[in-house]
């Protein structure tokens, strides 16, 4: 019926708005009440740019057969006057923010020049009822379904390159254990279950091996463990304790958070020949280290004032910027491209997901419930 289709449209406008408004790079400007043009040769554009609107964007749905929507939208240059995108997806009406998170990538392609990261994935940890559970859902956490769950702790979800498959730590065998699991079909193997704690698993950017913390030669410390074989390769040394790894995006370091200068603080490792360097000076505790896509910016925890914040660092420079407010966040995760940074924090003691800009100026807590930890932006 046509009220559906508004209703359809008008769900969908929401959540287009929503991902705009949350990236930071987007004002929305007041219809004032307009109604919208069923088509942009209806649309009058010096109206628009009169309002201070350098874009607009106009949708409208139509039945499509099986019970099918088909939903068209245009993007418009209200400077210039002429039409940047126009595009049409077949829906069912149980696919809405699929499209409307689609829509609001292509928005963000057209006018800034790269691409949106609305459309991703994420996974996290979510604890209720005495349970814990390892959750997907889209990237402002809606539409989100149980992966796997268990009555012992779940930690440390990491995305495979291909978006396919999680590996997470299960404490279902009475110690930490790492669990490879397809999302496709839901089947797992443990991939790590050595003498000791394996934890803190990262895929290496051809996703063919997994940089591990284990603690079954000695004290915990970084080992390479080839998915095909199984076999772990020691890759870090000594008596401090090194975990938390992670590869920049071609493959060349590890970047990785170690106590070997006294306090914990994230160093990186070349992969060519094992040279380490320290990355992070300032402050007596950095850790748990992300790296942007294009490996150019480093996302951490980091202490002041005893407060636990979300801090980016220009690896080029050196300069680091705080960028949250909050006093316990964790588990910092780069958008696919690299505009936004998803973290954890706790809120009247229970975990809650956020989101912030880069530069920290925009910052958004994400609406969901239960206590959540642990969130990881798929690629």
């Amino acid at each position: 019926t046509s009220t559906a289709r508004a209703e359809a449209m008008l769900a969908i406008a929401e959540v287009v708005e929503a991902d705009l408004g949350r990236s930071g790079y987007f004002r929305m400007i007041d219809a004032g009440g307009s109604v919208s043009p069923a088509d942009p040769q209806t649309l009058s554009l010096p109206v628009w740019k009169g309002r201070g609107a350098d874009a607009v964007l106009i949708g409208r749905v139509l039945p499509a057969e099986s019970g099918k929507l088909e939903i068209r939208f245009w993007l418009l240059d209200a400077v210039r006057q002429v039409q940047l995108k126009a595009m049409a997806y077949i829906s069912s009406p149980a696919g809405l923010r699929i499209v409307a998170h689609q829509i609001a990538d292509q928005v963000h392609e057209a006018l800034l020049g790269e691409p949106g990261s609305y459309s991703g994935r994420i996974a996290y940890i979510l604890k209720r009822s005495g349970r814990y559970e390892l959750q997907v859902a889209d990237a402002d956490s809606q539409n989100a379904v149980t992966i796997t769950t268990s009555p012992e702790p779940l930690i440390s979800p990491a995305w495979s390159p291909d978006g396919q498959r999680l590996v997470y730590v299960s404490f279902e065998d009475k110690k930490p254990v790492i669990y490879m699991q397809n999302l496709a079909d839901g089947a797992r193997r443990a991939v790590a279950k050595f003498r000791g704690s394996n934890s803190a698993p990262a895929w290496s950017p051809d996703g063919r091996k997994l940089a591990v913390t284990l603690s079954k030669d000695d004290t915990s410390q970084i080992y390479m463990l080839d998915l095909d074989s199984g076999a772990a390769t020691r890759f870090t040394h000594g008596g401090a304790l090194d975990t938390e790894p992670t590869f920049s995006p071609v493959g060349r370091w590890l970047f990785f958070t170690s106590n070997r200068g006294g306090t914990p603080q994230i160093y990186k490792a070349s992969l060519v020949d094992g040279g380490v360097s320290r990355v992070t000076f300032d402050g007596s505790y950095n850790v748990s280290p992300a790296l942007s896509p294009n490996g150019k910016m480093l996302a951490f925890v980091h202490r002041r004032d005893s407060g636990f914040h979300i801090a980016v660092m220009d690896l080029a420079t050196g300069q680091m910027q705080v960028v949250t407010e909050t006093v316990h966040d964790e588990s910092p995760s780069f958008a696919p491209n690299g505009r936004q940074i998803l973290y954890a924090t706790l809120v009247n003691g229970r975990g809650v997901l956020a989101s912030v800009s880069v530069d920290g100026k925009v910052r958004q807590r994400l609406s969901q419930s239960g206590d959540l930890r642990e969130p990881t932006w798929g690629r």
